[in-house]
């Protein structure tokens, strides 16, 4: 990045070098965003990796739905950016058109509406036995640990049709990949490489015909599609895998430490559960955890300063959503019967194709949780929050009064 691009905007200043790592972005990054966007709503920095990071609904969308000038190649926020055709393939997510489509298309049947609806009852089983377990156990109860890391893991594993003795493997790793991974690099690239091998020998092991699951259909539909190679199949698996877990999970996190620290939303829901479906959208509209990195392919100006060819985009989901060009509470959750519209999922070709999997997912465990637990309190003042791709409580030690404890 050229010296002029990083001073070409005199206001711009005091949020250049802004830092994705610090620890008061990752616990609240809406002062940042609200200030960005009066003076400076496209920032540079050259730390972790360097890219240019946007605050306003209006650009954030620009860059989503223009693919030809910002590609998905790499969806990394942080770390260098791999030289093309060097990437980490995570197809569909990180391929741009054409071949796009047909990937996706692939992969759809597993998140129609019907096959959501077959997994509500994995997600409804898990999410009973764990709030179960969580009533047994004494002391505080940390949430993320013993509830919000697990659901996830569980349906995602069925919706694989992996082995159940495996989730926790698959927790570790997300962990090692993602929430280390976002500033250990090579501990990032060890979590890549054991997935990367495990999903290789499981796509190399014959299935009996008819089995359920992505992995099984991956690779019955090799035998028959000579275009879906080992490298595709391999990188659609590491997909399904990684971000039907990370995501979920931080999004549950943050929809209980919100209702942690705010008991009048807790009771409401907890007294009028058919409120959860809306109060699930709003909660991902204002914590929606997934920030999504792209590649700009030729030189072009955003917000008034111009970006090059090579340099990285960093898109904040949760920017967006929290824009008073388009809410009027952008900051502020406000729970109703009425459903709100948010980029929590992304915009564009590349809107996330699990989005009907995730809300029913954390409609499912917020509903088993608040039948059981309606009454509970966070006992840290803070806790620390992930950095990178995904934000999300990494801990959320909560005490759970006697009077809660209970069953159906």
């Amino acid at each position: 990045m050229s010296e002029s691009n990083q001073t070409g905007a005199p206001q711009c200043a005091r949020f250049d070098d802004f830092d994705l790592q610090d620890p008061s972005f990752r616990r609240d990054p809406g002062p940042l965003w609200r200030q960005m966007r009066e003076n400076c709503p496209v920032a540079h920095t050259s730390l972790h990796g360097g890219g240019w990071m946007l605050s306003r609904y209006a650009d954030i969308t620009e860059v989503a739905l223009d693919p030809g000038t910002f590609s998905s190649r790499a969806g990394e926020v942080t770390g260098p950016i791999p030289a093309e055709g060097r990437e980490l393939k995570l197809p569909p997510v990180n391929t741009d058109p054409p071949d796009h489509a047909a990937q996706r298309k692939l992969l759809m049947p597993f998140f129609s509406k019907q096959a959501v609806e077959e997994l509500e009852p994995v997600a409804r089983s898990a999410a009973r036995h764990l709030v179960t377990r969580i009533l047994g156990m004494d002391g505080d109860v940390d949430a993320v640990e013993h509830f919000a890391r697990t659901v996830p893991v569980v349906v995602t594993t069925h919706m694989l049709g992996l082995p159940t003795e495996d989730q926790e493997q698959f927790r570790r790793w997300t962990l090692q990949m993602l929430a280390d991974g976002a500033e250990d690099y090579q501990a990032r690239g060890e979590a890549v490489s054991a997935i990367r091998r495990y999903f290789a020998d499981r796509l190399a092991t014959s299935v009996v015909e008819g089995a359920p699951g992505i992995i099984p259909f991956l690779r019955a539909r090799q035998a028959v599609d000579p275009s879906l190679t080992d490298e595709t199949a391999l990188g659609m698996a590491f997909l399904m895998l990684i971000a039907g877990i990370d995501t979920t999970w931080s999004a549950l996190g943050a929809s209980l430490w919100h209702l942690a620290h705010h008991p009048g939303d807790r009771r409401l829901l907890a007294e009028s559960p058919e409120l959860i479906p809306a109060a699930v959208e709003e909660l991902l509209r204002v914590y929606a955890p997934v920030t999504i990195g792209r590649v700009v392919t030729r030189d072009v100006e955003i917000g008034g300063r111009l970006l090059r060819a090579g340099d990285r985009v960093v898109l904040p989901w949760a920017a967006a959503n929290r824009d008073p060009e388009r809410h009027d509470h952008p900051d502020n959750v406000v729970l109703g019967p009425d459903r709100v519209r948010h980029l929590a999922f992304g915009v564009g070709i590349h809107r996330c194709l699990g989005a009907g999997l995730a809300q029913m997912e954390l409609r499912v465990a917020l509903e088993e949780w608040l039948a059981r637990i309606p009454e509970f309190e966070p006992t840290a003042g803070e806790v620390p929050w992930s950095a990178g791709n995904t934000r999300g409580p990494e801990t959320l030690p909560l005490r759970i009064p006697g009077a809660a404890v209970g069953g159906r």
